[in-house]
Formats: structure tokens, C-alpha cells, sequence
């Protein structure tokens, strides 16, 4: 809320409060009713009554809001938002309740069923003040330019906006339906609601979120989404400096140009890692000439170092069959 709007809304509510109070006290805007009245508009310029019969229907609640609501609808539906709907459904809500509640209130009667002369009608059963057509009208339209999206678009619907609720207003005096009073009291209350809409912003940004969650939440309930039964869950992530020391140790033992994996060449037939669910540990790469190391540097053949994967050698039936027995079957074998 603009301190414009603000100080519009209070210069509006202020009138409404004094139109009211000046048909409480049977003022001079009650003679002026009157005297309206009896003039007859409707019989002095008859010419003008068969379109504004016609024309009053602008102001009525079921006609406005099948146009309205195609509209607003069609919006919603372009804008994937339910904004304008809302919007409209807050605005009507307000104006039955404020105009609605003075109406029933102050029970004036028309100026077709007045019965004295000079009297302001009220408690007398009616439901005429303030106009509905007339709050309606400015309401109804209203919200189209409220809702209008640029500066040119405001303008219009602006425009036609006040063309519409000022043209029922007069209308409804001339056919003799409304008194003067009523009509500007029907102005002012509409004029209200349309100033009060950014206090209920909040309100109408909490339920369409709401409505898309719900939205959501039908959707994705028909969906079934497909899990694989039986995968093994995904290893924890390890440091990358635990991941280099590994596999250094086990390239430095079988991964060099003389190990196990360069004579056995590239494995393959096995299963992957997207099927096994495990990630393949970064390898080095190492130069394919390297200088061999001293013999003393070696292990022993029959040596099983840590961390390789070659088998335990097989170890000879006893201690004495050693360099002996090896060399009577040599003998033997050449003779």
C-alpha cells in the first residue's frame, strides 16, 4: 500500500462515512433525493430508455461476472497462475460484506416504494442503499485494471472502468431505481475495495502456493518411479590424498611395466562400475622403460609382499630335499 493509495483510501472512506451520515440525519442530500425523484428523469428524455435499460445490465452481478471470469480465466490459464481468480473472488467477498451489511443495516427503501415524502426510508425493510449495481460495477471492472500487467493496458481499462460504474450509476437514477444517495455511496464503497486489494496480497500469494503445492503433490503421486532392487548402496566418498597413497603403493608392486597387470594386458568381461555401484580409483601412470633395481633391492621369489595380489608360493615337501634331490632328478631326467 502506496502512501498514495493510503491517503485515497482515507479521503474515500471519509466520504462514505459522510454520505452515509448525511441520509442518517435526512439532510440536504436527502431533499436533493427527492427532488431528483419527482423530477422523473426516465419521463422527461424517454428516448434514452430503451438502451439504458439495456445498458444497466453492465452493473449486475451474474452478467459482469461470466464476462469477468472468462477473461480472468483465460489469464490464469495463459500465466500458469491463479492470481486473477483470487484476486476477483477477494474483491466480490469484500464488497457483499461491507455494502452488503449496510444494506441490510439501514433498511432504506427505493423511490419507487417510498411512502413520505421528504424521508430518508430507512428501517423500513429495504435494501437499496448504496447501490449494488453501481459498487458492483466499479468493482467488477475495476479488477481489470488492477490485474492490467503494463501502463498502457492500465490506462485503457482504467478508462473504460470509470466509463462503466460512472454510466450505471447515472442509469440507475435515471430509470428511478436508486436515489442520488445511494449512487454515490455505491461509488465510494466500490472505490474502497479496489484501494484495500494490496492489503490482501499476502493472503492471495499464500494460497496459490497452497493450491501449486496441492497441485504438485497430485501429480507426483501418479507418478511411479522406477528403483533398481538389490543395488548396493554408494561408497562414501574417500580423500583424494587416501585414493593417491593406495594406489601408488599398488602400481609401485604390480601396476609398473613388469607386474602382474602389464602381463596379463587389460582386463575386460568384468563387470563395470555403474553396475557394481563403486568408483574406479585414480591408477598413475608410469613410464614404460624403467631402470631395473639392484638385487639386493629385490624381494626374495618366494616372498609375499603386503598388498599384492600374487598367491603364496608352495612351499617344498621338507627342508632336505633341497639343492640335493634337485639336481638327482635333473641327472636323472638327462639320462
Amino acid at each position: 500500500m502506496s502512501r498514495t493509495r493510503r491517503i485515497l483510501f482515507g479521503a474515500t472512506l471519509a466520504t462514505y462515512a459522510a454520505v452515509i451520515a448525511a441520509v442518517l440525519s435526512t439532510s440536504w442530500l436527502v431533499r436533493l433525493d427527492w427532488q431528483v425523484m419527482l423530477l422523473r428523469p426516465y419521463k422527461q428524455w424517454p428516448e434514452f430508455h430503451a438502451f439504458l435499460d439495456y445498458f444497466v445490465v453492465l452493473g449486475q452481478r451474474g452478467p459482469t461476472a461470466v464476462i469477468v471470469l472468462a477473461w480472468l480465466g483465460w489469464r490464469c490459464w495463459k500465466q500458469r497462475t491463479a492470481r486473477p481468480l483470487l484476486i476477483l473472488g477477494i474483491a466480490l467477498l469484500l464488497l457483499n460484506l461491507s455494502v452488503g451489511s449496510v444494506k441490510y443495516g439501514l433498511g432504506r427503501l427505493g423511490p419507487h416504494y417510498a411512502t413520505s415524502v421528504g424521508s430518508a426510508e430507512l428501517f423500513a425493510g429495504g435494501a437499496i442503499f448504496p447501490s449494488g449495481h453501481t459498487a458492483n460495477a466499479v468493482v467488477t471492472w475495476g479488477v481489470l485494471a488492477y490485474l492490467a500487467t503494463t501502463t498502457r493496458a492500465r490506462r485503457v481499462t482504467s478508462v473504460v472502468a470509470a466509463v462503466f460504474a460512472l454510466g450505471v450509476g447515472m442509469t440507475t437514477i435515471y430509470l428511478g431505481t436508486h436515489w442520488v444517495s445511494d449512487v454515490l455511496a455505491g461509488w465510494t464503497a466500490g472505490l474502497l475495495v479496489l484501494l484495500a486489494l494490496p492489503w490482501f496480497e499476502p493472503v492471495v500469494a499464500s494460497v496459490e502456493v497452497r493450491v501449486r503445492a496441492l497441485v504438485a503433490r497430485r501429480r507426483g503421486g501418479a507418478v511411479q518411479v522406477a528403483v533398481p532392487v538389490g543395488r548396493p548402496p554408494s561408497p562414501a566418498p574417500v580423500p583424494a590424498g587416501a585414493l593417491a597413497g593406495v594406489s601408488a603403493a599398488r602400481g609401485a608392486v604390480d601396476g609398473g611395466p613388469f607386474g602382474r597387470r602389464a602381463a596379463e594386458g587389460p582386463r575386460s568381461g568384468g563387470p563395470s562400475a555403474a553396475a557394481t555401484g563403486h568408483h574406479a580409483e585414480p591408477r598413475l601412470h608410469h613410464s614404460p622403460v624403467r631402470p631395473h633395481g639392484a638385487r639386493g633391492e629385490r624381494p626374495p621369489a618366494g616372498h609375499h609382499q603386503p598388498g599384492s595380489r600374487r598367491p603364496y608360493p608352495e612351499r617344498p615337501a621338507g627342508r632336505g630335499a633341497s639343492f640335493g634331490q634337485a639336481r638327482e632328478r635333473s641327472a636323472g631326467a638327462g639320462g
